[in-house]
């Protein structure tokens, strides 16, 4: 039928039609594409920080070794596939490279290269600590996580309120420190105001390194009230994330804006809420 809407799909450049086939591979994960190319992914992933890890153990690095710096290659050749084809079928290739997500793919893969580029003995300390960043393979994991989304958009959200409730935090701690110093004094380890806000921190925090202690009775008063503060504001961030998890839970759409990859969108939505983008 002219005009349908099969048409239409079938009108599109070749281009957009393998595009779109890669982002709905790489980028959802409700598809039987997506949820395979997710599963091997992963598998990847934790086999690559496995070998990262035997391979800082003297004793198998040097019976494998060789056979290490291979899958070393393996991975970082496939992680480096992955990347630029994520960019590829992304509208915006430059705010996926920017985010979150695309530093750590980032991550994953500069290390192996970076080592190439730094030759000569003298620099094996600095390539060695560069394969250590290989880590960051594993924070790869936290996209295919669904509750992952849930918590970074409940921590954006809560931010400016844990940035004061912080802010709140610091000054007490000053003030709980200076007193701290003037109540006991160089003679009871507290020799500077910083080191008593120091201690200060630990006490609040219910940490209690037992380094420095408070010897007077008005210190030691003062110590168990600071100690008794620090459970309460314990709960304060706690219930700021999980008042923000709650409202977000209510608002996340599992939908990703091609074009920006914006997530968060309404059941209904048939358009991007930022770019404007057809979703």
């Amino acid at each position: 039928m002219p005009g349908s809407v099969k048409d239409k799909t079938q009108n599109k450049p070749p281009e957009n039609n393998w595009r779109n086939t890669l982002y709905t591979i790489i980028f959802e994960a409700d598809t039987p594409a997506g949820k395979l190319f997710d599963e091997v992914l992963i598998l990847t992933i934790l086999l690559s920080v496995i070998v990262v890890m035997l391979d800082s153990v003297s004793g198998i690095a040097a019976v494998y070794g060789g056979l290490f710096y291979i899958l070393e290659w393996i991975f970082t050749i496939l992680f480096t596939v992955e990347y630029f084809l994520r960019l590829i079928c992304v509208g915006r290739p430059l705010r996926y490279a920017t985010s979150f997500f695309g530093i750590i793919d980032l991550l994953a893969i500069l290390p192996t290269y970076l080592s190439l580029l730094l030759p000569g003995s003298r620099y094996l300390l600095v390539i060695r600590s560069l394969r250590l960043l290989r880590i960051f393979r594993v924070l790869k994991l936290v996209q295919y996580v669904g509750e992952a989304d849930l918590l970074i958009k409940a921590l954006q959200a809560s931010r400016r309120k844990i940035t004061l409730f912080l802010f709140a935090v610091l000054n007490l701690v000053v003030i709980l420190g200076s007193l701290m110093y003037v109540i006991e004094g160089a003679e009871s380890g507290f020799t500077s105001i910083p080191r008593s806000i120091y201690w200060a921190v630990i006490t609040l925090t219910t940490v209690g390194y037992g380094d420095i202690v408070p010897v007077t009775n008005l210190g030691q008063a003062l110590a168990s009230v600071i100690m008794i503060i620090g459970y309460s504001i314990i709960a304060v961030p706690t219930g700021i994330v999980t008042s923000e998890i709650t409202f977000a839970s209510k608002n996340l759409n599992g939908r990703v804006c091609q074009n920006c990859s914006f997530e968060g969108h309404d059941s209904d939505a048939k358009f991007c809420k930022r770019c404007g983008a057809e979703l």
